[in-house]
């Protein structure tokens, strides 16, 4: 446990420890949420890094844990990764198969140094199957699932919703869920085992409702003709005056019926329930919202029921009343930042260090899992922060 915690007050897996094999993208984003949930992470970095080519004291996925860096290709590298596997509870890597097999730290020697370990693997493709040594990206493995084909408008192609669905919703959380189910099972046992986690396993696993509405004819297999997913006028987004978004989500009637009395074109639009003039009403409703900015559409939805609401930036979200009052997001070390969620009675998760640069806490790791070596390995130079990293 990393000096000075306190147990069972910060965070529901204060007194577990993670290994980080480092590399970018789900990977990171998972170990940052085991993070902030109270687990002692050590991020093994490679020399020169492997970053998201940013200023690494704003890497935001890097808060909540420590690092040391380790050549694995030197002569001692795995030893010193394996000395780490030996006393952690949960170790986590995202390299291609078969990569840390040859760097010595694959599953079977950090197992045999740790029977009770257990190995998280986070893949696009998996360990297995004809494309799992091929390179990808979120966007190749939400196309592939489905889940791509999903999103956008029929007459364009697909929109591309960043790395939101894949890399993070599909993959970290994933790993994250399987990880701790591994745990949970490992600490009553006393047996660990490895935690194959992959994109396209994930995302295509998130789209189970979808696939269920399918096999009952309630889905067509096409973009923007469903309830959820654009082709239906009440639930979607509309420009407003000023040439910014409003969200609309009025599926239930009674929601229907107030947000239409609100936008002030009840009796005025074709009936929700004639499918066949779904284009007439999105296109009386697209007419309305163009009569407004989105903060005055905002005004007139507040405080209702109509599940209308503004889209937002990455910048204006933190500064949304509901989000400012539930402290979704955090300000630490000059970081404006997600909180950690989702959120504990008795056991708080907390933002409790700035991210952590290449090699930063070397010296406390070495003392706190009794590993002195690591204090001797190196530590490259810190970068400062910009004045206005926002």
């Amino acid at each position: 446990m990393a000096t000075g915690r306190t147990p069972g007050r910060d965070g529901p897996l204060t007194g577990v420890r993670v290994v980080e094999l480092a590399g970018i993208g789900p990977g990171p984003f998972a170990a940052m949420l085991l993070g902030d949930l109270g687990a002692d992470v050590v991020r093994v970095d490679r020399p020169g890094g492997a970053g998201l080519g940013i200023d690494p004291a704003a890497d935001v996925t890097h808060r909540n844990k420590r690092a040391v860096v380790v050549d694995l290709k030197s002569p001692q590298g795995s030893a010193r990764v394996l000395d780490l596997a030996a006393r952690a509870d949960i170790l986590i890597e995202g390299y291609r198969p078969g990569v840390a097999e040859r760097l010595g730290v694959g599953p079977e020697e950090c197992r045999a140094r740790n029977p009770r370990l257990v190995y998280g693997r986070m893949t696009g493709w998996g360990q297995d199957g004809p494309l799992a040594p091929r390179a990808g990206h979120d966007i190749s493995y939400i196309a592939v699932t489905g889940a791509l084909g999903l999103i956008g408008e029929p007459d364009r192609p697909p929109a591309v919703p960043a790395n939101l669905l894949g890399d993070y919703a599909g993959g970290s959380l994933y790993l994250v869920v399987g990880v701790l189910a591994a745990l949970h099972h490992a600490r009553a046992t006393g047996e660990g085992q490895v935690v194959d986690a992959a994109v396209v396993d994930g995302t295509a696993h998130l789209s189970a409702m979808l696939h269920g509405m399918l096999a009952a004819g309630a889905w067509q297999d096409r973009r923007h003709a469903n309830l959820l997913d654009g082709g239906c006028p009440f639930y979607g987004t509309y420009e407003t005056a000023d040439g910014r978004y409003m969200a609309v989500g009025a599926l239930e009637q009674r929601f229907y019926d107030e947000f239409m009395t609100r936008l002030g074109i009840p009796g005025q639009a074709p009936a929700r329930d004639d499918m066949t003039r779904w284009g007439a009403l999105r296109e009386a409703i697209a007419a309305r919202f163009r009569t407004r900015t989105r903060d005055e559409w905002t005004a007139v939805f507040e405080d209702s029921d109509a599940c209308v609401a503004p889209v937002l930036s990455l910048r204006e979200a933190p500064h949304h009343p509901h989000l400012a009052a539930r402290g979704t997001f955090t300000e630490h070390a000059g970081l404006t930042q997600p909180a950690p969620a989702p959120r504990f009675s008795a056991t708080p998760a907390t933002v409790r260090t700035a991210p952590a640069g290449p090699g930063h806490g070397a010296d406390t790791v070495a003392a706190d899992w009794h590993l002195p070596a690591l204090s001797a390995l190196p530590v490259p130079p810190a970068t400062p922060l910009p004045e206005n990293p926002q």
